[in-house]
């Protein structure tokens, strides 16, 4: 296993935002962590590349804890792409060059332009190298943030509801290349998503999340209609269309 999650327990003051949350994740493997709002997803991911630290528990990264860890270590093992981007006074090139900091002392070499430049193209961004990152729209400003996350070349991406602020077109060639890197590069990923069908679409193990628990865990056959009734309080069929499960909400 690339990422082992073992007891992660965190609270915000008194009250528990997660408790006992525990799986594994192999090398290759997009995992998408789902549940209603306030359910965990974002607290459990800032767990695990240390933006909070957890009450209890441990995270593994290739059986190296990442406690023991330096902040240098930690940006070369796990990127991080957050829900909503802050916009910088930097053109986009200079933004995704920023991922590659942690693999230079004083200047990038002709391998960090080559890695940013592939960065680009890979999220279909390179018309945009030399505008500032603060004329964008949400939308693109959150595939530079993906750019500069898949420029940094680590073993793990967290990607916090990456498609929220983008159009059907880009949110499906998103998905589709997260998908393809991770599985291209060896590497793995866990996605915070709100939308099913574009989880069961894309991904391939699933993580449903439920006041701060861990309900039910596995690949496709654990989305199905009582798992979802249970979770989200909704009913719904769960239909078969060209290969892939589709939800279907019928209230």
């Amino acid at each position: 296993m690339i990422l082992d999650i073992n007891g992660i327990t965190f609270s915000y003051k008194s009250r528990a935002v997660i408790e006992e949350i525990s799986f594994s994740v192999r090398e290759g493997e997009l995992v998408a962590i789902l549940g209603r709002n306030g359910a965990g997803k974002t607290t459990l991911l800032k767990c695990l590349n240390r933006i909070l630290t957890p009450k209890t528990g441990t995270v593994l990264v290739e059986g190296l804890d990442t406690r023991t860890m330096r902040p240098l270590q930690m940006a070369r093992t796990i990127g991080w792409v957050p829900q909503q981007a802050e916009a910088v006074m930097m053109t986009v090139y200079d933004v995704v060059l920023l991922g590659r900091k942690p693999h230079f002392i004083w200047s990038p070499a002709n391998e960090d332009h080559q890695m940013v430049e592939q960065a680009l193209t890979t999220v279909g961004i390179e018309h945009l190298a030399l505008r500032s990152a603060d004329e964008l729209s949400g939308g693109e400003l959150q595939l530079v943030q993906i750019a500069r996350a898949l420029a940094q070349d680590p073993r793990i991406i967290l990607f916090d509801e990456p498609t929220s602020s983008l159009d059907i077109h880009n949110e499906l060639r998103l998905m589709q290349t997260i998908r393809t890197v991770i599985h291209q590069s060896k590497r793995s990923a866990l996605i915070a998503v709100h939308d099913l069908n574009l989880a069961l679409r894309f991904s391939d193990a699933f993580l449903l999340l439920k006041e701060g628990r861990i309900f039910a865990a596995g690949g496709r056959e654990i989305i199905t209609e009582a798992t979802i009734r249970e979770v989200y309080d909704i009913e719904v069929r769960v239909i078969e269309v060209e290969g892939s499960p589709l939800v279907i909400p019928v209230q």
